[in-house]
C-alpha cells in the first residue's frame, strides 16, 4: 500500500506524556481527597477527563459539583504545564523529517485542544513538519467519535486507502477504524491498553518508517 498522508495522534505517539498526565491527574484529585486508584490508567488514555468524571467520583462520599471541579482541574493543569520539549520521543524529529522527505503529507488529529497541540509542537521544534492540526475539541464529539479523523482526511483530500493513522489508545484506534482508515498503533507495554482493533502494532516511529518502506 502506498500512503500519501499520515494523521498522527499526539500524546503517546509524538510525545511520551501519558505517565506525566497520570501523575498530574493523581496529584490533583489527591488534593481534593479523591482517589483514582480504582481505575486503570488506560481508561484515561486518548480521552478527556470529562468523559470519565462519574467513574472517577463513584467511590467518593462527597457529592461534587462536576462543573466546578472541571474548572479547578483546568486551572491546576495551567499551573503544571507539560514539558513537551523534554518528553518528545527520541526518534520523533528524525522520523518526521524522513517522512516529509519521502513525500508524505503529515497532519495531527488529537483530542487535545488545538492551542495546546500547537504549543507542544512549536516548543519541541516539529511544527514545520505538519500541514495543520485538528482537535476533537473543534468537532461534534471527542474520540472515539471519528469526526477528527474524518476532518483530517478531508483536508488531505486523499482516498481512505492512501491515508494512514498512527495512534496508541483504544479510543483513538476506534475513532480511526470508524473513519474507515488504516491505523497502526505504537505498541503499549505499560498501561494495558486494548489495541486489538489496530491493523498493525509498531514499536515506535522509526518502525513506522521501516514498515512503510517495506510496503512500497
Amino acid at each position: 500500500m502506498t500512503y500519501k498522508g499520515i494523521i498522527f495522534d499526539m500524546d503517546g505517539v509524538l510525545f511520551d506524556t501519558e505517565n506525566f498526565y497520570h501523575q498530574r491527574r493523581r496529584a490533583f484529585f489527591a488534593s481534593k481527597g479523591i482517589s483514582i486508584d480504582h481505575l486503570p490508567p488506560a481508561i484515561f488514555v486518548g480521552g478527556k477527563s470529562g468523559q470519565v468524571w462519574e467513574l472517577i467520583l463513584q467511590d467518593s462520599p462527597v457529592d461534587w459539583d462536576i462543573e466546578q471541579l472541571s474548572q479547578e482541574y483546568a486551572a491546576y493543569k495551567e499551573k503544571h504545564p507539560i514539558p513537551y520539549k523534554e518528553l518528545i520521543f527520541p526518534d520523533t524529529r528524525e522520523s518526521l523529517k524522513a517522512l516529509v522527505e519521502m513525500g508524505l503529507d503529515l497532519v495531527i488529529g488529537s483530542n487535545t485542544e488545538k492551542e495546546y497541540v500547537q504549543m507542544a509542537i512549536e516548543e519541541a521544534g516539529i511544527a514545520p513538519y505538519f500541514k495543520t492540526v485538528f482537535s476533537g475539541a473543534d468537532c461534534p464529539a471527542y474520540k472515539p467519535d471519528p469526526a477528527v479523523y474524518q476532518k483530517a482526511q478531508a483536508f488531505l483530500a486523499y482516498d481512505a486507502s492512501e491515508v494512514l493513522v498512527i495512534e496508541d489508545s483504544a479510543k483513538g484506534i476506534q475513532a480511526a477504524v470508524s473513519a474507515g482508515l488504516e491505523v497502526w498503533a505504537i505498541e503499549d507495554t505499560e498501561l494495558g491498553m486494548d489495541q486489538s482493533q489496530a491493523n498493525r502494532l509498531v514499536r515506535n516511529l522509526s518502525h513506522v518508517i521501516e514498515n512503510i518502506k517495506e510496503n512500497r
